[in-house]
């Protein structure tokens, strides 16, 4: 008895320069002909399709994978999602991972091709930019660069002096080469994804940007393509920043206070030797401005760490809760 043949899978077009890119960007595609509901013309788009980016630097996971899922529910069956994959070494410091970090196009664009087709031979992503390094910067190292102002300079700018600026800079021109009605970002960058926002409303760039929740694998640690450079005990050491925010939210939310969030967190933190933290801090959502002791109100705890020689970053939402509210203990203690 034969065995069926699998459906063909419906591919990205892949292309790896701009002129390629200006092409496919114009070509007509195969699509539903009804528009998602909420679509709006921008003249971007083909024939007034809303265009999504996803702007990655490769070695796709599930997290790259949900930021992909949810621009094609933005868009719709007829509307275009466009990924990036590209290693940004602008934003990659001295003795930085550059030249280690993973890349392999052909395992990504196989990962795109495997999500769910939004309409049949239709791919849920349309288009994969990948360019080379001289096709991003064609004249060398750009004189002109993106300031990350402030932004830049506290937090992981402070520990990556320089990152942000790499960052804003390769964001605003892939913007420009792609020209999306709406880019997605992952929120575990939440300092990234802060900066980015800032651009585009400081700098009158018409995109929308939305931010995309955290992955985690079960265990709870946040996804990430460093993760591959984590042994088995590294791993297992690496929970702690995950289970540390848990554990100073927890506190912040039963109305121990912003500082005792901190010490709860830091107290977690310090029972694993292997890590090595830059920083943790609990600052406000809008600003990354620290907080001061007596805060109520939505915050932001973030990590930073070293777990052998890969650093790692995680954040969490946090709510701090007024200390009057806290429920009296057996008693009638606070």
């Amino acid at each position: 008895m034969s065995v069926p043949t699998p459906p063909a899978t419906a591919r990205p077009r892949v292309v790896r320069t701009r002129d390629a890119l200006r092409e496919a960007l114009v070509a007509p595609v195969e699509a539903a002909t009804d528009a998602p509901a909420g679509a709006t013309p921008s003249g971007r788009g083909v024939e007034g399709r809303s265009r999504a980016v996803v702007m990655t630097m490769g070695a796709l996971h599930d997290g790259h994978l949900q930021l992909v899922r949810a621009a094609r529910e933005r868009v719709g069956p007829s509307g275009e999602v466009v990924v990036t994959v590209f290693v940004n070494p602008l934003q990659f410091g001295p003795g930085e991972d550059l030249d280690r970090y993973p890349r392999d196009l052909d395992a990504d664009v196989a990962l795109l091709a495997g999500l769910p087709e939004p309409a049949q031979g239709r791919p849920a992503v349309d288009l994969v930019f990948a360019p080379p390094v001289e096709e991003m910067y064609p004249g060398g190292d750009p004189i002109v660069r993106v300031t990350s102002g402030r932004i830049g300079t506290v937090l992981e700018g402070a520990f990556r002096p320089g990152h942000f600026d790499g960052v804003l800079t390769v964001v605003l021109k892939l913007l420009h080469l792609t020209r999306p009605d709406v880019a997605f970002f992952g929120e575990k960058d939440a300092q990234q994804l802060l900066a980015i926002r800032r651009m585009v409303a400081d700098l009158d760039v018409d995109v929308e940007v939305v931010g995309v929740p955290i992955v985690r694998d079960d265990d709870g640690l946040a996804l990430s393509s460093r993760n591959a450079y984590l042994s088995v005990q590294e791993r297992a050491d690496a929970l702690a920043l995950s289970q540390a925010l848990r554990a100073g939210a927890a506190a912040a939310a039963a109305g121990q206070g912003a500082a005792a969030a901190i010490e709860v967190a830091s107290g977690m933190l310090n029972e694993h030797p292997g890590v090595v933290v830059d920083y943790l801090a609990l600052v406000d959502p809008t600003t990354v401005d620290d907080l001061e002791p007596e805060y109520v109100g939505p915050a932001l705890l973030l990590v930073a760490a070293r777990v052998g020689t890969t650093r790692l970053i995680d954040n969490l939402a946090v709510d701090v809760a007024d200390p009057a509210a806290r429920t009296a203990r057996p008693g009638g203690t606070q």
